[in-house]
């Protein structure tokens, strides 16, 4: 039993499993689809939650998989006791069987056994299992049908066996498979029995007997076609199957137990601080690589920063280990080696989640130091005064200014003794979101002026229909005028206001989208509309100038947008998307929108990406990008409820709220987004893309900016001319202008070369200039060059004392120069005399006379200052110390 390895026994269940005519399934990512209830896959069953719901078909009537599962958010939190207990992961692998409105309880339970106890080879009188207390059928099937004693079989309420999808919906009993590590395990309390909380027990699979459907006032009623559910850890059953009584004895992390023992130079047995260190590590990085794998990068909202808090917990046990360099990333190569056999996913990203790790832990590193000096200092602090709580000012600190997560700060601190003032932490976020606001209030004076004004508007029910999908043009009444953040009757010529109507065609600034400018024409005047905002829900204020009359509240207007300047700002937009999709198929589908901004002559798009985007890479996303335009994908818009929008794959990464109904833009089979924006009908209207500039904006997010159409071919334009005109300049064609300038460089690095050596000769009298001309004395039977030269840098002065020493070969140099008002003195001592005379001694005497300091080694030292008519005292200083 104890031979059988882990990937072994996951084949053993899948194939058991299709012998009994189950159709294998691959596991789902461990990013839910369609279920926004979920951070992660944590069972199973997610990935057929719409099959046991009856709104998707099927894929079998029965099916089996092993599923990664992720258990960090939510009621399912193991987190915190990762590393603690013997059992508790955040990462794991749930082995399951399913059968929809096929086989239910009999089969279960059978299917369970016979598993366990003849392929597994588990010994019969260790395995206990529970029912829910008023499952009577469960408990015949389990007497009748497999022959457990009865004594065997315990009974337990709703908290233990029975399951729900949610408040309503499918539900019924479960049946749980218990392994017996035996009485040395026991807590040794008379009642210690399955489900007690000490180690002796331990739950290895959960079969779910979904039988009832709760309506929402809690009645239940029998399902059409009952269904069956099950869960298995593969962590569990391997430890049990190979004779351990905890998971991380089992060969699932042995072997980075080995590799971290290397990495850490200690021993996994040594002390239960090293275990425990050791055990989060080995659990954390096996979160970390699945999650990456799965498209997920460290971030500070949602998935990402989960993924962060699992990947600075373990930095930090690594630190309790004495790793102070990266470290973590290294781990990741023996999780792949394992795992992707079964997970191929994984080797194929083998190379991100490398560098997304590696990144992740060098900059946390960077912090980690000075964040732990603050902890320690605050500890002591609190020490001394006798205090138990740190404040949460310091607390804030830490994570505002060192990207300390609170959950790090409060198990350093909690370890030290004391607690975290979580509520002064809570009201320094407040006032850092306040700020926030407040500041993107202030983006345009108006705002903050007439916010409230719109806020009262919308109150009284004043809305405003957008039509600026389906037409540039609307007829509509203005429904108020507002002039310096109040109310008025009527604007004049030369005013600047702000106009509400009933109906805009005007698409308002959002999602990265400027808004449309246009003009808006009454019978009694007319002004040029200059910004288009949404102040609030269904609330969309147009900025203008009256250019002509009078506009007052009531009056019937023509709205009209600036319908080329409206075409290039979708132009841009269609094209965000196209470089979308192309940017996913190039570096891979971990890229996610980080904002935007689509504007007549450019677009700006972040992503989410590790590194910069090499020139190859950009050429092949550029080249795609303009593929997709010439195939003329023809773009359709359809309002569809999220749900809809989300089986058809739109994409919806940008950070915006959504409704129950979404606007989906799609182009052809190439891009499929939720987008509210303004769109070209087909992309060919796009004409091309041109990057322009791939950079930075902040650690794990990339910006290309881009024109297209008309925008990108004057851009295009513009650096033919240049280039023609550079032709021009150099005379010659714009074809030779490489080798021109090739020449020109190699020429110019000539005449630099000849430049020095022309400095050189000046300053040492060579050439007509400098200070007469360098010659050599004898001073008691030394030779010495000591001289004022003129030189216009360092590296001409060095080098001309380099020059000085090989004229005098063995003797002492001391050179002095002005160079932008500062005086530079140079001592160099030839080898054979540096046991007599040292050049830095020699220069701190002569530094002073300059107003500076100096030192260097004995062959060579060198001296600044700012007293120029000190230089000739030192030159002549220098004489006497010889």
């Amino acid at each position: 039993m104890g031979k059988v390895k882990s990937a072994e026994i996951r084949e053993k269940f899948l194939a058991y499993f299709e012998r009994q005519k189950h159709t294998r399934v691959k596991s789902a990512s461990l990013i839910p689809v369609n279920d926004p209830t979920l951070y992660f896959t944590n069972a199973g069953m997610v990935q057929f939650k719409n099959v046991f719901t009856g709104v998707e078909p099927a894929p079998a009537p029965r099916a089996t998989s092993s599923q990664k599962c992720m258990r960090v958010s939510g009621k399912h939190n193991d987190l915190e006791n990762v590393g603690h207990t013997k059992r508790h992961h955040t990462f794991f692998e749930m082995l399951g069987n399913f059968s929809f409105g096929d086989y239910f309880k009999k089969e279960a339970v059978c299917f369970a056994w016979q598993f366990l106890t003849q392929e597994m080879g588990l010994p019969q009188e260790r395995l206990w299992v529970t029912i829910y207390e008023e499952d009577d059928e469960a408990e015949k099937l389990w007497l009748n049908e497999v022959g457990i004693p009865h004594d065997r079989i315990l009974k337990f309420g709703k908290n233990e066996n029975y399951w729900s999808m949610g408040e309503t919906g499918p539900c019924g009993p479960c049946s749980e498979i218990h392994y017996d590590h035996g009485e040395r395990y026991s807590c040794g309390k008379p009642d210690c029995r399955v489900n007690c909380d000490c180690d002796r027990y331990m739950e290895v699979w959960n079969l779910v007997f979904m039988q009832y459907d709760r309506d929402i006032s809690g009645k239940l009623k029998p399902l059409p076609q009952p269904s069956i559910d099950t869960g298995m850890g593969l962590e569990r059953l391997a430890a049990v199957v190979q004779g351990k009584h905890s998971n991380y004895e089992s060969d699932l992390f042995t072997p980075l137990f080995k590799v971290i023992e290397k990495l850490t130079q200690k021993k996994y047995e040594s002390d239960e601080a090293t275990k425990i260190s050791m055990q989060v590590l080995a659990d954390h990085i096996r979160a970390a690589t699945f999650l990456i794998a799965d498209g997920i990068q460290p971030s500070n909202e949602g998935r990402g920063y989960v993924l962060r808090r699992i990947m600075r917990r373990a930095i930090r046990h690594g630190r309790l280990l004495g790793m102070t360099q990266p470290f973590f990333y290294k781990l990741a190569d023996t999780v792949i080696k394992e795992m992707a056999p079964f997970y191929p996913e994984l080797k194929e990203h083998q190379k991100l989640i490398d560098r997304v790790i590696m990144s992740e832990e060098e900059k946390f590193l960077e912090t980690l130091e000075k964040g732990l000096d603050i902890i320690e200092e605050e500890a002591n602090r609190l020490r001394n005064s006798k205090e138990k709580i740190l404040h949460g000012d310091t607390v804030f600190k830490l994570y505002d200014t060192y990207g300390f997560p609170v959950d790090l700060t409060q198990i350093i601190v909690e370890e030290k003794g004391f607690q975290v003032d979580m509520a002064g932490f809570e009201k320094n976020m407040e006032i850092q979101k306040g700020r926030g606001r407040q500041s993107w209030k202030g983006a345009t004076p108006a705002d903050a002026a007439s916010q409230k004004v719109y806020d009262d508007l919308a109150r009284d029910g004043i809305q405003s229909r957008f039509l600026g999908h389906e037409s540039l043009k609307a007829s509509s009444r203005i429904a108020a005028l507002i002039k310096n953040g109040h109310i008025v009757d009527q604007v004049k010529v030369g005013d600047t206001f702000e106009c509400l109507t009933f109906e805009t065609p005007f698409y308002p600034e959002g999602g990265g989208q400027v808004g449309d400018h246009g003009w808006v024409e009454g019978s009694g005047g007319r002004g040029d509309i200059l910004e288009t905002r949404k102040m609030g829900t269904n609330v969309i204020s147009h900025t203008a100038t009256l250019k002509e009359g009078i506009l007052k509240i009531g009056d019937e207007v023509q709205l009209v947008v600036d319908q080329k300047r409206r075409r290039r700002i979708q132009n841009h937009h269609s094209a965000t998307h196209i470089l979308h999709a192309a940017l996913r198929q190039v570096l891979g589908t971990h890229v996610r929108q980080a904002g935007s901004l689509v504007e007549p002559g450019r677009l700006r798009f972040d992503f989410s990406h590790f590194e910069p985007v090499d020139p190859e890479e950009l050429r092949r996303i550029e080249d795609l990008s303009n593929e997709a335009i010439r195939s003329n994908h023809s773009v359709t818009k359809a309002t569809l409820s999220y749900e809809e929008a989300m089986k058809k794959g739109a994409l919806a990464f940008f950070e915006e709220k959504y409704g129950d109904q979404v606007r989906v833009v799609k182009m052809g089979d190439y891009s499929c987004e939720l987008c509210g924006g303004s769109h070209v009908e087909a992309t060919g209207e796009i004409g091309l893309i041109k990057i322009i500039n791939e950079s930075s904006v902040a650690a794990g997010v990339r910006r290309i900016e881009a024109v297209v159409g008309e925008d990108g071919f004057q851009y295009l334009r513009g650096i033919d001319r240049d280039h023609k005109n550079l032709a021009l300049e150099l005379k010659t064609t714009p074809s030779e202008i490489k080798s021109r300038v090739v020449g020109l460089q190699e020429k110019l690095r000539k005449a630099e070369t000849d430049l020095l050596e022309l400095k050189k000769k000046i300053a040492m009298g060579g050439g007509g200039g400098g200070s007469g001309g360098l010659s050599i004395e004898t001073i008691k039977g030394i030779s010495a060059l000591i001289q004022k030269v003129e030189a216009d840098d360092v590296e001409t002065f060095r080098s001309l004392s380099d020059q000085a020493l090989q004229k005098v070969k063995s003797g002492i140099v001391v050179l002095g120069c002005v160079m932008d008002n500062k005086v530079s003195i140079i001592v160099r001592v030839s080898k054979d005399l540096i046991k007599k005379f040292h050049a830095g001694k020699i220069i701190q005497e002569l530094a002073p006379l300059v107003g500076g300091k100096g030192g260097g080694r004995p062959d060579m030292a060198q001296a600044g200052g700012q007293k120029v008519d000190g230089l000739e005292a030192a030159l002549k200083k220098a004489r006497g110390l010889i």
